[in-house]
């Protein structure tokens, strides 16, 4: 199994209760790696980086485990759009969607395991990510001409803290040790659309978190400014079952992903 290489692995089988199956070991570890091109952006993890890539970054690059680079600009591509005129700044590279296309084509290749496993990790967490649609938007207006980071920028009251963070926690708050809470939540996930479980396009991914973030994020009581804003119950049952369809959505796609660039069925996918 391509997540036995990652460094991380047995840290991951430790959180697991003894006398788990074997089957849900596989899943709680998969469930886990999930997390970790976001564990490793904490600081002690002995990755380094920023949210701004090189100037001189690839889309194709490809570094593997020893690099130790924490690639945040990874996590999101900013399409920028404006209610107020403000002239969009280009979109910036690399991002999120140039990366699954990236990975998704080395677990067809002939490359090493190791780097498979790299791959591997990241195209779990970023086809969740990719269905944030907060991690495929940016708001540019005449008082943030470089957008609002995803939200990141606009204020909001509750824990959060941000737009960005509301709809990242909107199901709840878990960590790679806590995969019960994850589990919880799937029970609740709807069954998606059956056509657009098909859709293989990471670009179209994209587009839709970008649409939905335009159309459903920033609307009332979200103003047009940078907040504070309160965000009222019918907004957050609203947030809620848009997480729960995206959610559910990804991890269709995920599946129809890794069986075809792996080219295996649930069992041997798992091994």
């Amino acid at each position: 199994m391509l997540l036995k290489l990652n460094p991380d692995y047995a840290t991951w089988l430790s959180y697991i209760p003894a006398g788990t199956s074997d089957a849900d070991r596989d899943m709680y570890v998969f469930m886990m790696a999930a997390t970790w091109p976001d564990e490793i952006k904490a600081d002690g993890s002995g990755y380094k980086g920023t949210d701004t890539a090189p100037p001189d970054e690839s889309p194709a690059l490809n570094d593997g485990y020893d690099a130790k680079l924490a690639h945040k600009y990874w996590h999101f591509i900013n399409t920028p759009f404006t209610w107020d005129s403000t002239p969009l700044p280009p979109v910036p590279t690399p991002n999120i969607a140039q990366k699954i296309g990236v990975f998704r084509t080395a677990l067809t290749s002939n490359e090493p395991d190791l780097l498979k496993s790299y791959d591997l990790v990241w195209l779990i967490h970023m086809v969740g990510d990719i269905h944030q649609p907060l991690h495929c938007s940016t708001r540019v207006s005449h008082g943030k001409p470089h957008g609002d980071e995803g939200g990141n920028l606009v204020t909001v009251s509750g824990p959060a803290k941000n737009l960005h963070a509301f709809w990242d926690d909107v199901l709840g708050v878990g960590y790679t040790k806590d995969f019960a809470a994850a589990v919880a939540v799937g029970k609740t996930l709807p069954v998606p659309d059956a056509l657009l479980i098909w859709d293989r396009d990471e670009n179209n991914w994209a587009a839709e978190s970008f649409k939905l973030a335009k159309n459903r994020i920033y609307t009332d009581p979200v103003g047009p400014g940078n907040g504070p804003y309160n965000l009222s119950g019918a907004y957050t049952t609203k947030a809620q079952e848009i997480a729960r369809e995206r959610i559910a959505l990804a991890g269709f796609r995920l599946t129809a992903l890794l069986r075809s660039a792996l080219g295996c069925d649930d069992q041997s996918c798992v091994h």
